[in-house]
C-alpha cells in the first residue's frame, strides 16, 4: 500500500510539472511581443540567413511599423542577435563573464535570465544580408521625424546608390511632407532609375531629364553608363555597343581616323595615348593573335644559363656591362637554338598595323548608351560654360583685391612721382591692426566695423611720418627714395615679427562672411571675396568724389599736372604731398585689414602684394584711378586664365605674367589709360 500511494504521489507530480509547463508554454507564448512574434513566423529563414531568401523577413520587419524594427535590423547587422536554443527564443546578448551571459528581451531590452555559451547561438549575417539591412535602415533614416536625420540618410545614399535603394526611396518619397526635401527624393529617385531601372523606357526618360543638370552625383551616375573595353581583333569589328576605334599611341574617338591620321595627330602633341604601342602587343598576346616576346628576365636567365669557359656566346662575361653586349651575346644564343628568338619593335609594331584596337560599352543596350552619351554631351558644354563664369568671378576678385593693393600706390606715385618699396608694409600694419582690435572686441561684426577705421588711422599716422622724416628729404632722387623705403621695408617687417612673433596670426571673419555664394554647382565665390569686391567699388567711387568734388582733391590734381603752378597759386606743396602720401598709406591699411581676412596675417604679408601693386600701377598708367582700375583687372584676368591652364605650377603663372607685362609696356610705356597734358612730361 504505501508503495502504491508513493508512485501515486510521484504520477501526480509529474502530471502538474507537464500542466504547468504547458501552461507556461501558452502564457509565454500568449504574452510574446509582437516583435518576437513577427521574427519567431520567420524563424527558419533567420536562423539560416541565407541573402537569397532572407528578403521577405527584412520586408516585414521593415513594413511592420513596429517601434523596435530598426533596433532589432541594427542589433542583427552587427551580430548581436541570438537565440535560445531550448525554445527558440530571440534575444539580445550580454557578456556577464567568460562562463555566462545576460538575456535581453529584443522589446524591452531588459534582462530576461542567463545562460551559458552552449545554452545559446549566435545568428550571423553575411555581407549579401548586410547589404540587404543596410537598405532597410536607410528607409528608417529617410522616413524618421527628424528632417535632419532624413536630410543625412538622403546625403549617405548619394554617396553610394545601389539597385535595392530604389524600391526604398520610392517609398519614403509617398511619405515625405517636405516640399524641398521631396524634390531631393525625386531627383535622387531619377538618378537611381537611370542607374538601376530595368524598364529602358523608364531609364531613358530619366538620363535625359538631367540635360540641365551640372550636379557632380548626376555626371557620377551617367560616367558608367559610356564605360567601355579596349578590345583587338585581325578583322574589322562590326558590333552595334562599339564606342570608338583606338589608335595605339593616340586617340582619335569615333571619327574614322586612319593611322597615318593618328601619327598626325600624335605629331601635334595631342592628349596621351589611351593605348601605347608596348600596351596594344601585350593585349594581342593575351587575345593570342601574337606570340609573346622574350622578357629581360627570361633573356637574363638564358645568359646565365650558358655560360661557359668565361663567356655567353662568344662574349666574354666582363664584357656584359652593356644592353648592346647582351644582346650580341643573346643572339648569338639564338643562333645556336640556345634560346627563344625575341621579337623586335618593328615586328610588333607591324603586327599592330594588321590589327584593329577599339573599345566596346559595357552597357549593352544602346538606347540607354546614346541618351547618357547626349545628356553627358550637354551637360558637359554648360558645365564648360558655366566654368568660365566661374574664372571670369575669380578673376573679377582677384582683380577687386589687387586694386585695393594698388589704389594708395597710385595716388602717391602719381602725385609724388615717389617709389614707395614699404608700401606693403602699410597692408601689413592693416592686417595687423585688425588682428589686435579682434582680441579687445570679441565680436567679430563689430571688430571690422572698428578694425577699418583703425587700420586707415594706424596707417595715415605711419604715412605721415614716413613722409615727414624721410620722403620729403628725397624728392626728385628716384634711386635713393626707393633704397630708403627698401630698408624702412625691412626695418617694419622685423618689427612686426619682434611684436608679434613669427607665426601667422589669425583675422577672424564674422559668420554673416563664412560660406559662398553658390550659383549652381559649379560657380560659387566666397562672401569674403564677395565682401572684398564692393569694398574695392566702395573706394573707387569714394577717391573719385574725392578727387574731383573736394579741395583736396582739386589740389592734388593741381600738384599732379604742374607743381610750380600749383604752387605760385597759393598752394602749400608740401601739406599736400604729406596728405597724399598719408591717404595712400590709410588705404593701404584698409585693404589689409580685407586681405587678413582670407590670408594669413604675417610681416610678409605685404610683401606678397608689392610686386602684383607696382604691376597695377604701371600697366593702368601712372597716377590715374582709372588705370589703376584697369591695371588691376587686366592682371586679375590674366593670372587666372595662365593659372587655368597650368594650375599645378603657380610660379610658372607668375613668370608668364611678367614677361607678358614686359612686352606689354614695350608697346605702351604709359600704360592703358595715360595722363595728358603736363603731367604725362612730368
Amino acid at each position: 500500500m504505501g508503495l502504491y500511494v508513493k508512485n501515486l504521489f510521484l504520477i501526480v507530480l509529474l502530471l502538474g510539472a507537464l500542466i504547468g509547463s504547458i501552461t507556461g508554454a501558452a502564457f509565454a507564448q500568449d504574452g510574446a511581443s509582437p516583435i518576437q512574434t513577427l521574427l519567431q513566423s520567420h524563424s527558419k529563414k533567420l536562423k539560416r540567413s541565407s541573402a537569397k531568401s532572407i528578403g521577405p523577413v527584412i520586408e516585414a520587419i521593415r513594413e511592420s511599423g513596429l517601434p523596435q524594427a530598426q533596433n532589432v535590423l541594427e542589433k542583427w547587422r552587427a551580430k548581436e542577435l541570438w537565440f535560445r536554443k531550448s525554445d527558440d527564443l530571440l534575444i539580445f546578448v550580454e557578456t556577464n563573464d567568460k562562463k555566462t551571459y545576460s538575456l535581453l528581451d529584443i522589446a524591452t531590452g531588459q534582462s530576461i535570465g542567463s545562460a551559458t555559451k552552449k545554452e545559446i547561438k549566435q545568428i550571423k549575417p553575411n555581407s549579401g544580408v548586410r547589404g540587404l539591412i543596410d537598405g532597410a535602415l536607410v528607409f528608417f533614416r529617410l522616413t524618421d521625424s527628424d528632417k535632419a536625420v532624413r536630410i543625412s540618410a538622403l546625403d549617405s545614399l548619394g554617396r553610394d546608390p545601389k539597385a535595392a535603394y530604389l524600391p526604398i526611396i520610392r517609398t519614403a518619397l509617398s511619405k515625405e511632407k517636405d516640399a524641398g526635401l521631396k524634390t531631393r527624393m525625386s531627383r535622387m529617385e531619377r538618378i537611381l532609375i537611370a542607374r538601376f531601372e530595368t524598364d529602358t523606357a523608364k531609364r531613358v526618360v530619366a538620363i535625359e531629364s538631367f540635360a540641365d543638370d551640372m550636379g557632380i552625383d548626376v555626371r557620377a551616375a551617367l560616367n558608367p553608363l559610356l564605360s567601355s573595353k579596349v578590345k583587338v581583333a585581325m578583322e574589322a569589328p562590326d558590333m552595334a555597343n562599339l564606342a570608338r576605334d583606338i589608335f595605339p599611341g593616340v586617340t582619335i574617338k569615333n571619327d574614322g581616323g586612319t593611322a597615318s591620321e593618328a601619327l598626325y595627330y600624335e605629331w601635334l602633341g595631342g592628349s596621351p595615348p589611351e593605348l601605347s604601342m608596348a600596351d596594344a602587343y601585350i593585349l594581342l598576346v593575351k587575345a593570342k593573335l601574337a606570340p609573346a616576346d622574350v622578357s629581360i628576365e627570361d633573356q637574363k636567365t638564358a645568359l646565365i644559363s650558358n655560360i661557359k669557359n668565361g663567356q655567353v656566346g662568344g662574349v666574354a662575361i666582363a664584357d656584359l656591362n652593356t644592353d648592346k653586349a647582351r644582346a650580341t651575346a643573346y643572339r648569338a644564343l639564338v643562333r645556336e637554338d640556345l634560346a627563344a628568338e625575341t621579337i623586335s619593335v618593328e615586328e610588333q609594331h607591324a603586327v599592330i598595323e594588321e590589327a584593329f584596337f577599339y573599345g566596346v560599352y559595357d552597357q549593352k543596350n544602346m538606347d540607354v548608351v546614346r541618351a547618357a552619351r547626349t545628356t553627358l554631351a550637354s551637360i558637359n558644354s554648360k558645365v564648360s560654360i558655366n566654368t568660365f563664369f566661374d574664372l571670369f568671378l575669380d578673376a573679377m576678385s582677384l582683380a577687386s583685391i589687387y586694386f585695393l593693393a594698388a589704389i594708395g600706390l597710385a595716388i602717391t606715385f602719381g602725385v609724388m612721382r615717389v617709389i614707395n618699396m614699404a608700401h606693403g608694409e602699410f597692408i601689413m600694419m592693416g592686417a595687423y591692426t585688425g588682428y589686435v582690435v579682434q582680441q579687445f572686441i570679441p565680436n567679430y561684426t563689430l571688430s571690422i566695423i572698428v578694425a577699418v577705421p583703425a587700420a586707415f588711422a594706424v596707417t595715415f599716422a605711419a604715412g605721415v611720418v614716413m613722409e615727414r622724416l624721410v620722403i620729403r628729404h628725397l624728392y626728385n632722387r628716384p634711386l635713393e627714395t626707393l633704397l630708403a623705403t627698401f630698408g624702412i621695408s625691412i626695418c617694419l617687417q622685423q618689427l612686426a615679427k619682434n611684436i608679434f612673433g613669427t607665426q601667422a596670426r589669425p583675422l577672424t571673419a564674422p559668420d554673416w562672411l563664412d560660406g559662398a555664394l553658390v550659383i549652381n554647382e559649379v560657380v560659387s565665390i566666397s562672401w569674403i571675396r564677395v565682401a572684398i569686391f564692393v569694398l574695392g567699388i566702395l573706394f573707387f567711387v569714394l577717391l573719385l568724389f574725392i578727387l574731383n568734388k573736394t579741395r583736396l582733391g582739386l589740389e592734388t590734381r593741381a600738384v599732379t599736372q604742374n607743381p610750380r603752378m600749383a604752387a605760385s597759386m597759393g598752394i602749400n606743396i608740401d601739406r599736400v604731398y604729406m596728405l597724399t602720401f598719408g591717404l595712400g598709406s590709410g588705404i593701404a591699411g584698409i585693404a589689409g585689414v580685407a586681405i587678413g581676412l582670407f590670408a594669413k596675417v604675417t610681416s610678409e604679408l605685404g610683401s606678397d602684394y608689392i610686386v602684383q601693386s607696382f604691376m597695377t600701377v604701371v600697366v593702368g598708367g601712372v597716377g590715374n584711378i582709372w588705370g589703376t582700375l584697369a591695371g588691376a583687372t587686366l592682371i586679375g584676368f590674366l593670372q587666372k586664365n595662365i593659372e587655368f591652364f597650368n594650375p599645378s605650377n603657380t610660379l610658372a603663372a607668375q613668370t608668364y605674367m611678367i614677361i607678358f607685362i614686359i612686352i606689354f609696356i614695350q608697346f605702351r610705356p604709359r600704360g592703358i589709360i595715360a595722363l595728358k597734358g603736363r603731367a604725362a612730361e612730368a
